[in-house]
């Protein structure tokens, strides 16, 4: 190892979250094979066996964590389709918090389809008939006066850094999923944990059980949650206050993540907490800053800037709006214009058409961008786009097919290079597929997709030579771990915009498209440990900036900055266990702190 990292190690050795050295461990025998952060399975060592009482409850040969892998991944592979396959994975990492993670990050090209968007959402969806064992923390609606002791039950004021919290109304474009959204929040947080390593033990997946306007779920005889239309108003207000009052006294260090919320609440919770806790929503945020990074990407490739944006959002819910709202954030910065003068450059698109000032019932987010100035006599898509004549069009509405050869061939009449972002998953709500969008503008379109895309190859090269195009997925993936872990490294008092807009910038500095113009527009899950170090880093000084950064001896230099964020990330590799009394040893030790995914005996 070169002097200058080996300096830089033993300067950052005694971090808060730093993974160096040997584990303290106070178990022994099966109740240590049973605990998922501790177990080692075949790999235990020799003197490990001894020290722990474990010679004569594993097979003699001892393993490496490569071998495990080759042997889990052979397991892996066997299952006949992904749902088994996610089914599996689940089952692991009851097994194993090192293995499964390992397991991951070694394949994640091919698994993070298996893991997340769209498998998860089938699994969501089988919730209750895959039912295993209780995972995570539901609370219920009509016991909002045990909220906070439910909550306690977790941990202590130390011992969480990130809580995910969904009400499971609106999960992953499949819609009302019930309790069944306890998963959403444990898949957002392995994907904390797999691309910006926030450590596996100190998170918390939440749902809050509000009932289901699923018809499904209220006629099926094992639905697992409340059997009774969501109740709203004034007492889900009271939930969800409780809830984020309760986890910020509990848990003062955590940032809470809110996921899949309906639309009418994602923004509007998001507006009342912003101010008050560090909180971030990944449907309005993330998405908005994935979005942004990779217009930003397809500008830089069209040689245009931010000021000459012209966007067409088709879909104005949470996902839609959450990124018009980004992005007219980025130009009111970039221009020195107000928020009004920025919206001017969106316009957006909903069931009953082009957002105007004529259209009732609009959401406050949406008024935002009602159109006073619109004459044309008709407000579809197309019309809105003949008008228009955008260089960016953005697809967040669910309705699969929605970008006709006709709307993507009368944008490219007036753009050379059209940014066009099909966003919608999973695959079958896409709103077209990037093979056409090529096809309809003969190789010229920059495209990225909220689903996976196997490239694309046509005669668009020079003199009419085949060139293959990588399809950018626009993942929130890239960007919102990196966020989490900047927040949670600074210990943010708050998540600002300076922190959202110093992301996008950090993804974007990433981008393959500025180095090659036929490459994706945004890095792929391949490097994004290494994108969400960057992303981190820009958060990190951003917080700092601002003043909401209330972690001591944070680096200024960028090197040491980055090195210092590496080294309290949370690696899938097994560390040496060290025994220690129960009576003195760290919660950790003695294995109360619990894993998403497992539950220890003492618990």
């Amino acid at each position: 190892m070169p002097t200058q990292n080996r300096d830089k190690s033993d300067k950052f050795r005694n971090l808060p979250l730093s993974t160096s050295g040997p584990l303290e461990c106070a178990l022994k025998g099966t109740v240590l094979l049973n605990h998922a952060y501790f177990n080692k399975g075949s790999a235990f060592s020799k003197e490990e066996r001894r020290d722990f009482e474990l010679a004569g409850l594993l097979p003699q040969n001892i393993q490496t964590l490569d071998q495990q892998v080759q042997r889990a991944y052979e397991q892996y592979s066997a299952r006949p389709d992904d749902l088994a396959k996610n089914t599996f994975l689940s089952s692991l990492k009851d097994q194993s918090d090192v293995l499964y993670f390992k397991l991951l990050l070694d394949n994640l090209d091919e698994m993070f389809s298996v893991v997340y968007t769209p498998t998860e959402g089938e699994a969501i969806r089988n919730y209750s008939r895959l039912f295993r064992r209780p995972q995570g923390i539901f609370l219920n609606i009509h016991d909002i006066d045990r909220v906070h002791h439910d909550l306690s039950l977790w941990g202590t004021a130390d011992d969480i850094d990130y809580i995910i919290v969904t009400d499971g109304e609106e999960i992953l474009g499949i819609g009302d999923q019930g309790c069944g959204g306890i998963l959403i929040s444990m898949a957002k947080l392995i994907l904390m944990t797999v691309c910006a390593g926030i450590h596996p033990n100190r998170v918390l997946p939440v749902v809050l059980d509000c009932g289901t306007d699923n018809e499904a779920l209220l006629e099926d005889p094992l639905y697992l949650g409340l059997r009774e239309r969501r109740v709203r108003g004034e007492q889900y207000d009271k939930l969800v206050e409780t809830f984020v009052r309760s986890a910020r006294g509990l848990y003062p260090k955590a940032c809470i993540h809110f996921e899949d919320f309906g639309f009418y609440n994602a923004r509007r919770l998001l507006d009342r907490w912003r101010p008050e806790i560090a909180c971030f929503n990944d449907d309005v945020q993330g998405t908005g800053c994935v979005t942004l990074a990779a217009i930003t990407a397809g500008l830089h490739v069209s040689k245009q800037k931010l000021s000459d944006l012209r966007m067409v959002v088709f879909g104005a819910g949470t996902a839609g709006v959450g990124i018009a709202d980004q992005v007219r954030d980025a130009i009111e910065t970039e221009r020195g214009v107000s928020k009004e003068e920025a919206a001017k450059h969106i316009w957006l698109i909903d069931k009953p058409g082009l957002l105007t000032t004529q259209v009732e019932e609009l959401s406050d987010a949406q008024k935002t961008y009602a159109r006073s100035d619109w004459n044309g006599p008709k407000t579809d898509l197309l019309a809105v786009v003949k008008e228009v004549r955008p260089n960016v069009l953005i697809g967040t509405s669910t309705v699969p097919k929605s970008f006709t050869e006709d709307i993507v061939r009368a944008m490219a009449e007036h753009v050379d290079r059209p940014i066009i972002l099909p966003l919608s998953n999973p695959t079958r709500l896409h709103e077209a597929v990037p093979a056409d969008l090529f096809s309809w503008t003969d190789g010229r379109a920059l495209v990225a997709t909220g689903s996976p895309f196997k490239p694309v190859k046509g005669a668009w090269g020079p003199d009419g030579a085949e060139v293959e195009i990588e399809v950018a997925e626009c993942n929130n993936s890239v960007v919102f771990p990196g966020i989490g872990l900047g927040a949670v490294l600074s210990r943010a008092s708050l998540v600002t915009d300076k922190m959202l807009v110093a992301a996008v910038r950090g993804v974007a500095e990433l981008s393959p498209a500025l180095r090659d113009n036929t490459a994706p527009l945004l890095p792929g899950v391949d490097v994004v440990r290494k994108v969400s170090v960057r992303v981190a880093r820009n958060v990190i000084q951003a917080a700092v900036e601002e003043g909401v950064a209330t972690e001591d001896g944070i680096p200024t230099n960028d090197d040491d900055l980055e090195e210092w964020i590496r080294k309290q990330m949370w690696d899938p590799v097994y560390r040496p266990l060290q025994y220690v009394e129960a009576r003195g040893a760290t919660r950790l030790a003695r294995g109360e702190m619990r894993v998403v995914g497992s539950i220890p005996e003492r618990a």
